[in-house]
């Protein structure tokens, strides 16, 4: 397929954009779910309600990391390589917090014991609560900026990736997919157990408003680059407005019993931050501070233009197939949850 003089590099920043932002969407609510995992639920049935709201989808949700995973190895091979060894550490412990979280929820209800299911039930919450930092903590990083080397190669240290502004931002996600995840649970409980999901849904609101009032401050004073697009295209703070409508419907919409229509705004919001988060670094893929001139950007640490073509080629094929996939399930375990002898 021949794409022209179409900016393939733009095309392929927008791209591994949109795969991540999928997959913090989706996988958002779940790990929100574990986050909320021993707070929210104290009967064992009721913790049961919340395995079984995500179990039929956490392991899809999860396709849209490693789709974006592959799209930044395939587009992006040196920002790939440079991220990954030099965050081999954090995503170590990102990969053990994720798989320690799968296996609580199949090894749970395995046995009766509750000792056994309390250990599980701490397990889940514990990998969640990590997993969802972690992820925080590299996206603050990847806006910060981390030392480049004049060769491309990560020169810093794990401890120097957990500085204040990294931080914040692991707590801001954290914050962020508690509420989304507090709001896919009003959508698939019912009873006193929704009403007491509920009742949590403004708190984690304020809870995360507050934390991203505090980042967006911190940006704006430590990162310019990151606002700099923005004073460069002014229009772009209309993307803002989207994202404080979405926000300021969630609470409207729960009110009002109308669930999916919140959790749809919870979405909507979700990938409104995710636009601006992506247009703040564009064109840069890694910054590299304190010597910008080292940063990997959408330019010089791509693929050739050939190859670019062809695995745009094989996007457009294979993203129907992921979305219909993610679609189907969604479409398949729709409704209320209903315990029975096959659940968890």
């Amino acid at each position: 397929m021949n794409f022209g003089s179409l900016d393939l590099n733009t095309v392929w920043f927008a791209l591994v954009g949109v795969l991540f932002t999928g997959y913090v969407i989706l996988d958002g609510f779940d790990l929100g779910v574990g986050v909320l995992h021993l707070f929210a639920a104290k009967r064992d049935e009721d913790r049961r309600v919340f395995l079984n709201a995500i179990g039929p989808v956490w392991d899809g949700n999860e396709v849209w990391l490693v789709t974006g995973g592959g799209a930044l190895f395939a587009a992006f091979p040196a920002v790939y390589a440079t991220v990954f060894s030099g965050f081999y550490l954090a995503f170590m412990l990102l990969l053990c917090a994720l798989i320690f979280r799968a296996v609580s929820i199949e090894f749970r209800s395995k046995h009766a014991s509750l000792r056994w299911r309390r250990f599980w039930d701490r397990s889940f919450a514990l990998g969640s609560f990590c997993s969802t930092l972690l992820i925080g903590v590299a996206m603050g990083n990847i806006a910060w900026g981390v030392p480049i080397d004049e060769r491309g190669e990560f020169a810093g240290s794990f401890l120097g990736l957990l500085h204040p502004y990294a931080l914040l931002m692991g707590v801001t996600t954290v914050a962020l997919f508690a509420m989304h995840g507090a709001i896919y649970l009003v959508l698939k409980t019912e009873g006193e157990l929704q009403a007491g999901v509920r009742a949590r849904v403004n708190p984690l609101i304020i809870a995360f408003i507050l934390s991203y009032v505090l980042l967006t401050l911190a940006t704006l004073l430590y990162v310019p680059h990151v606002t700099e697009a923005f004073r460069r295209e002014p229009w772009f703070f209309a993307l803002v407005v989207p994202v404080v409508l979405a926000i300021a419907n969630i609470p409207r919409e729960v009110n009002r019993g109308r669930e999916f229509y919140a959790f749809l705004s919870s979405c909507a919001a979700m990938a409104g931050l995710m636009a601006i988060f992506g247009i703040g670094n564009y064109p840069y893929l890694v910054f590299s501070h304190p010597l910008p001139e080292h940063s990997l950007t959408a330019f010089n640490a791509a693929s050739s233009p050939k190859t670019l073509g062809i695995m745009l080629t094989i996007a457009l094929i294979g993203l129907p197939v992921v979305l219909a996939y993610s679609v189907s399930i969604y479409w398949i375990f729709r409704g209320k949850v209903r315990l029975d002898k096959m659940s968890y």
